[in-house]
């Protein structure tokens, strides 16, 4: 999981291209509490690859990635 809740672009989008590099996970949650993050994040995750669902939660959103 990468938790970005609290910074702003383009360090949410710079944590999950770390994580992906690293361990190219089959499936990767993302917390995230900013509506420009959610919208990068969401496109470099399809732009490798994966699918990207949505979730509202009570302190942002939460991305889940699966291939």
């Amino acid at each position: 999981m990468v938790d970005a809740r609290g910074y702003l672009c383009p360090m949410p989008v710079i944590m999950v291209q770390k994580e992906v590099k690293e361990n190219a996970p089959a499936t990767l949650e993302v917390l995230v509490d900013d509506e420009c993050a959610k919208e990068n994040v969401t496109r470099f995750g399809k732009s490798q690859g994966y699918n990207v669902a949505v979730e509202d939660t009570d302190d942002g959103f939460k991305l889940t990635f699966t291939k």
